[in-house]
């Protein structure tokens, strides 16, 4: 089978995207699926269809997804970020500075332990967590939400007892930063074909205590 450059693969479904009226889905675990206008603002979602800044969005969330890991874990009735949770923050806040126009959400989730009601709970004081440290990691706090928690209601692995792959966040592209001057030129091909530099050195202008030290708790 052919493999198509990156840059090559998304400029021919930027091309397909144009041609089609039919909703983009993920095909991954995610928080939420992207609005298709059912909810929310009907005139936001026609102007992003109509500048094909939707599919952009599309693809930076798929691109996000397979540059990093995208979804922390945790301890059991916990909001703590453990040592592996920390590291992938380091990870993803790195990705993140390097696409200053870009937004994200954090989706958390729980086992199916306890009631709903505390799961909900929960999952928010965990992706609160995480949104917390990527701030600690140099994040514009504007740039980044912890959305409504999903609780228990999204399970990866079906079951009533403890699982720790249950208890997670999700981290996402949610759109753009409408102010950022490359958004407001509309230079979105810089946005899409920027190389993501694993190695890049953090940037945070943070002093004093480091983020990695940081403890967080709920």
């Amino acid at each position: 089978m052919i493999r198509l450059p990156f840059s090559a693969a998304l400029t021919a479904g930027l091309l397909i995207a144009g041609c089609s009226q039919a909703p983009v889905g993920f095909d991954r675990e995610a928080g939420a699926l992207i609005d298709t206008g059912h909810f929310g603002n009907a005139t936001m979602n026609n102007h992003q269809l109509m500048t094909g800044e939707k599919q952009i969005i599309y693809d930076m969330s798929q691109r996000f997804a397979s540059e990093v890991m995208t979804t922390v874990n945790f301890a059991f009735n916990s909001a703590v970020l453990d040592h592996g949770a920390r590291d992938t923050l380091r990870e993803q806040a790195q990705w993140i500075r390097q696409f200053p126009e870009i937004r994200f959400r954090v989706y958390g989730h729980t086992d199916k332990v306890g009631s709903n009601g505390y799961n909900k709970s929960l999952g928010l004081r965990r992706a609160n967590a995480v949104v917390n440290y990527l701030v600690s990691q140099g994040i514009s706090r504007s740039r980044l939400e912890a959305v409504v928690s999903y609780g228990e209601t999204q399970p990866l692995i079906v079951t009533e007892g403890r699982e720790r792959r249950n208890r997670r966040t999700v981290t996402e592209v949610s759109g753009f930063v409408s102010s950022h001057p490359t958004v407001l030129d509309g230079k979105y091909a810089e946005v899409i074909y920027r190389e993501y530099i694993n190695s890049a050195e953090p940037k945070t202008g943070l002093t004093g205590q480091q983020g990695q030290d940081l403890a967080i708790t709920e």
